[in-house]
C-alpha cells in the first residue's frame, strides 16, 4: 500500500495530497482545512448512499433474470413485461412535463452545432491537440485521408503531389458552394476574392475567371478580415460556424489555386471531452495525480508538452484566442480553443487513492467531482482573461454510466455539496448524462427532470448501450451476432427517443443532444457518408476520434442547420418504448458452425488486441487493428460488448470453454505479431499462463456474467494493479 497522509479521518496518498494542497489550492481561495473537513463530511454522508445505488442495481439485475428464466423460450408478452418491470422498481412513472433551467451556459453547449472530440486526459499531447482543434485546415484533412481517392495519379506520395493537391482545392470549392454559395457562378472558377470599400464599410467582391463579378448571395455571411504577412484572412459564417479563407499567392498551395487560396480553415472542435474514464487506465493514486495534473494545466492555461517530431523538439501549448476586423471595422474575437468538458468516472468503482476512517476505499467518482471541480476553480477566477475555457463561468462534468432517476439524483447531491465546500454558486457545476445504461434509456425523462437546473448535455452510447443491454438480458437467451444486433429495432428507438424526450425537456438553446463516436480513425470516407445522420438526426454535436475527422465532420453542420431540424422533429411521436424494451435475442435463427466461429475470432482479436494494452502498458484507448488489421478505436466500452457477447453465448451452449480457449490462444498469437513493433509489447502467446493480459482476457470472457452490469472495470483494474506490482 502506498504511503497516506491523515487528515481528520481520511488517509491520503501522499502524491494526490501534496498535488492538491501544493498546485491545486494556491490561488483557488479555499482553505486545506476547510476543503478536507468539507470532503471528510461528503465521504462520510454520500458513500453509503453511492454503495445503496450498487446493490440496488444488482437487486434489480437478479429480478430481471429469474423473470427471464421462468419465461425461457416464450415470446415477450410486452404488456406483462413492463407491469413486471414497474412493480420491481425498474420503470419509474413519468411526471408532468417540465422544461430544463440551466443558465450560463457557453455557446458551443447551447446555440451552436458541431463535432465533439473524445481524448484521455492523462495524454498531455492528444488534450493538447484536442483543445487546439477548434480550427483546422480542410485542406490538410482532404489531403491526408481516405477521401481523396489515390487512384488516377492522386497517391499520396513522399512529396508534395500537385494534382492530388487539384482534387482537394476541387473539394473544398464544392464544399464553399454548398455552405457559402454566389450570386453567380462557382467557387471552382473564382480568378480572385477581393475586399474593396472604405475602411468601416469593406465589401467582398469576387471575380471569375471568365471575368464575371460576383458576390455572396448571402452578403451578411461576410463578418470579418484580418491580414498576416504575405496572407489575407477572409472570414464567412454559416449556421453559426466559421469558415477563414486565406489567400496567399506567394504560398506553395496558394500558387497552384486560381483563386490564390492556400487554404480553407474550419471551426472544427467546438467541444471537446476530457475523459477519466473508459479511455484511460487510472488504477492507483499516482495514475489519479497524473489525470487531475494534466485537467490543472489545462484549466489554468499552462500545460505543455514538449515531443520530438522530424528530429526537432517541438512545445505544444493551448492555442490564443483569434482576432478580425469586422466589415464596420470592430474587432471580432473567436475562441482559438475548443470548450472543455470532463467525464468523471462513473459510481461504480473505489479508489485507494483516499481511505475512509474504517480503511474503505472511497467511491472513485465522488474524488473525480472534488478534485476536477477544484481544478476548474482556476478557469472561473480567470473568466474573460487570457485563456479561459468557459466565457459563463461553468464547469462542465460528464456523468457516464448511471442508471436510472435516483443515480442521476444523488449525482445532483454530489454536485451541490461540492459546490458548497468550494464556494462554488448553485448549479456552477453542470452535468451531462450519459443515456448509456438501459434503466436510463427507458426512464430518460426523470433522469433529466433530477438534474433539470445543472443539466447541459445528453448524448446516446451506443457501445456501452450494447454492452449493458446484453447484460441485462443475460438469461432471456441468445443474443444475435453483433453486426446483426446493430440493425435491431431497440437501436433505432433508443437513438430517436433520446432526442425525441431531450427535445419535450427543452435542451434547444440550453444543451447538447448527442451522438456517438465514429469508431473507424482511418475510414475517413465511409465517416463521410455515414455521419451527416446525426445532425440531421437533430443532434447539435457528436463525437469523432480526431481532430481531422473532426474538421471532416464540420462540413456536416454547414450543410444541416440543426436548430431547424430539431423544430421540424419536435412535435414527431416518441419512439416506441416497446421497441426500446425488446431484447436482440437470436431467437429461432440458426447460425452456421463456421459464423460461430468468425464471432469468435473477431470478438477475441479486439478483447486481447486492446487488453494487452490496458494491462501491460495502461493505455485506455488506442487504435487497435482488428481481425483484417483495419484500425478501430478501442476503449472499455467496445470491450464491454465484445466480452459480453461471448459471456452470454458460453452461458447458452453457442461455443463451448474449450473452443472459446483455443481461439483464445490462437489469437493471442496473431495480436503479438500485429504488436510486433512494439518495443515495450509483452507477448503473450509464449507465455500464456504468465501472461496477465491474457488471463485479464480469460476473466472477462469466463466470468463474464458475474461482473456487475457486465462492466470491466473490476477485472481490468486488478489485473493492471497486478502487472504494475511484477514490473515494480
Amino acid at each position: 500500500m502506498s504511503e497516506k497522509i491523515q487528515k481528520g479521518g481520511l488517509k491520503i496518498h501522499t502524491a494526490l495530497y501534496n498535488l492538491i494542497n501544493n498546485e491545486i489550492l494556491p490561488g483557488s481561495g479555499i482553505e486545506a482545512e476547510q476543503l478536507w473537513a468539507g470532503f471528510e463530511a461528503i465521504i462520510n454522508d454520500l458513500a453509503p448512499e453511492n454503495k445503496q445505488l450498487l446493490q440496488k442495481r444488482e437487486f434489480l439485475q437478479s429480478q430481471l433474470d429469474e423473470w427471464h428464466k421462468s419465461h425461457k423460450g416464450k415470446s415477450i408478452d410486452m404488456p406483462t413485461y413492463k407491469a413486471f418491470l414497474s412493480d420491481i422498481g425498474y420503470l419509474v412513472p413519468e411526471s408532468g412535463d417540465f422544461k430544463v433551467s440551466t443558465v450560463n451556459v457557453d455557446d458551443e453547449v447551447a446555440h451552436i452545432a458541431g463535432p465533439q472530440l473524445v481524448v484521455p486526459v492523462n495524454n498531455a499531447r492528444f488534450a493538447l491537440n484536442a483543445a487546439n482543434a477548434r480550427w483546422g485546415s480542410l485542406y490538410d484533412a482532404l489531403y491526408g485521408s481516405d477521401v481523396i481517392s489515390e487512384s488516377d495519379g492522386c497517391e499520396k506520395t513522399g512529396g508534395y503531389n500537385q494534382k492530388r493537391g487539384a482534387s482537394v482545392i476541387h473539394w473544398a470549392a464544392d464544399f464553399l458552394d454548398k455552405a457559402a454559395p454566389l450570386t453567380k457562378g462557382s467557387h471552382t472558377s473564382v480568378s480572385e476574392y477581393e475586399l474593396t470599400g472604405e475602411t468601416g464599410n469593406k465589401t467582398l467582391h469576387i471575380q471569375l475567371t471568365d471575368g464575371t463579378v460576383t458576390s455572396l448571395k448571402r452578403a451578411e455571411q461576410f463578418v470579418g478580415y484580418r491580414y498576416e504577412k504575405n496572407s489575407l484572412a477572409l472570414l464567412l459564417r454559416n449556421n453559426g460556424l466559421h469558415v477563414e479563407l486565406q489567400i496567399d499567392r506567394s504560398h506553395p498551395i496558394g500558387k497552384t489555386a486560381t483563386s490564390g487560396l492556400k487554404d480553407v480553415l474550419l471551426e472544427s472542435a467546438l467541444s471537446t471531452i476530457l475523459d477519466c474514464e473508459d479511455s484511460v487506465a487510472a488504477v492507483d493514486g499516482a495514475d489519479k495525480v497524473a489525470v487531475y495534473r494534466n485537467w490543472l494545466g489545462l484549466m489554468q492555461g499552462t500545460l505543455e508538452e514538449t515531443f520530438t517530431k522530424g528530429g526537432k523538439n517541438i512545445t505544444r501549448r493551448l492555442n490564443a484566442d483569434r482576432t478580425y476586423t469586422t466589415p464596420s471595422n470592430e474587432f471580432l474575437h473567436l475562441r482559438g480553443r475548443s470548450l472543455l468538458l470532463i467525464r468523471n468516472v462513473g459510481h461504480l468503482m473505489t479508489t485507494d487513492a483516499i481511505l475512509d476512517e474504517n480503511d474503505n476505499e472511497i467511491p472513485e467518482g465522488i474524488l473525480d467531482a472534488l478534485v476536477t471541480s477544484l481544478c476548474a476553480i482556476h478557469d472561473l477566477n480567470n473568466k474573460g482573461k487570457g485563456l479561459c475555457n468557459s466565457r459563463e463561468g461553468s464547469v462542465y462534468i460528464v456523468k457516464p454510466k448511471m442508471h436510472g432517476p435516483e443515480e442521476a439524483a444523488f449525482t445532483n447531491t454530489l454536485f451541490g455539496r461540492i459546490e458548497q465546500i468550494i464556494g462554488l454558486a448553485p448549479y456552477t457545476l453542470k452535468i451531462g448524462v450519459m443515456d448509456e445504461e438501459r434503466r436510463t434509456s427507458a426512464n430518460l425523462k426523470e433522469c433529466i427532470r433530477a438534474v433539470k437546473e445543472r443539466l447541459v448535455f445528453i448524448n446516446t452510447g451506443f457501445l456501452d448501450r450494447t454492452g449493458d443491454e446484453i447484460h441485462s438480458c443475460m438469461e432471456a437467451g441468445p443474443v444475435l451476432p453483433k453486426d446483426l444486433i446493430k440493425a435491431q429495432p431497440w437501436i433505432s428507438a433508443y437513438e430517436d427517443r433520446n432526442v425525441d424526450i431531450g427535445l419535450e425537456c427543452g435542451l434547444k438553446g440550453k444543451a447538447q443532444i448527442g451522438k456517438g463516436m465514429w469508431p473507424k480513425p482511418d475510414e475517413m470516407l465511409e465517416m463521410m457518408n455515414a455521419k451527416q445522420a446525426h445532425p440531421e438526426a437533430g443532434a447539435n454535436c457528436a463525437w469523432v476520434p480526431s481532430p481531422t475527422a473532426a474538421t471532416l465532420h464540420a462540413t456536416h453542420y454547414h450543410q444541416v442547420n440543426v436548430a431547424r431540424q430539431q423544430d421540424l422533429l419536435a412535435d414527431r411521436q416518441r419512439a416506441s418504448i416497446d421497441l426500446l424494451l425488446t431484447p436482440p435475442l437470436l431467437g429461432g435463427m440458426v447460425l452456421t458452425p463456421e459464423a460461430i466461429q468468425e464471432e469468435l475470432d473477431n470478438n477475441i482479436q479486439s478483447i486481447l488486441g486492446y487488453v494487452v494494452r490496458w494491462v501491460e502498458q495502461g493505455i485506455g484507448c488506442s487504435k487497435v487493428p482488428d481481425i483484417n488489421n483495419v484500425g478501430l478505436m478501442e476503449d472499455r466500452a467496445t470491450l464491454r460488448i465484445s466480452s459480453q457477447h461471448l459471456a452470454n453465448w458460453l452461458h447458452h451452449g453457442i461455443c463451448t470453454d474449450d473452443q472459446v480457449l483455443e481461439t483464445l490462444k490462437r489469437m493471442a498469437s496473431v495480436v503479438d505479431l500485429q504488436n510486433s513493433g512494439d518495443s515495450a509489447y509483452r507477448r503473450m502467446a509464449r507465455n500464456l499462463d504468465t501472461s496477465v493480459a491474457f488471463q485479464a482476457a480469460c476473466d472477462l470472457i469466463f466470468k463474464g456474467c458475474e461482473q456487475p452490469s457486465g462492466y470491466t472495470e473490476p477485472v481490468l483494474h486488478a489485473r493492471r494493479q497486478q502487472a504494475k506490482t511484477q514490473v515494480e
